[in-house]
């Protein structure tokens, strides 16, 4: 059985690299609020395919957790890769609504 298909991993590492690039400037708390907002906001609809991945919650903590910290540039990293986690895993859910039959012995 085929998992992800070769365009799902392009994609996937595209949105990675995407929020893995920092700004120039240091990272401002407004930055990150902004950030973590898109990133939450993203998240809510990941929950409503009912298609939320662990590891985007998990780095949503640890970008509220950098905030707390006062370090904005490693909270508005891990925010922008928590959006870019939640856009795969809404990506993934509404890319495998039909493709499961694919998969399924006939």
């Amino acid at each position: 059985m085929r998992i992800l298909s070769n365009g799902w991993n392009m994609t996937l590492a595209a949105v990675l690299l995407i929020a893995d690039t920092m700004p120039a400037r240091a990272a401002s708390e407004a930055d990150f609020k902004a950030a973590y907002a898109a990133a939450e906001a993203t998240e809510k609809e990941a929950s409503v395919l009912h298609n939320q991945w662990t590891t985007t919650e998990a780095t949503l903590a640890a970008a509220k957790k950098s905030a707390s910290a006062g370090d904005f540039d490693a909270a508005l990293a891990a925010a922008k890769e928590a959006e870019a986690l939640a856009k795969a895993s809404i990506f993934q859910a509404t890319s495998e609504k039909e493709r499961w039959k694919d998969a399924v012995i006939r």
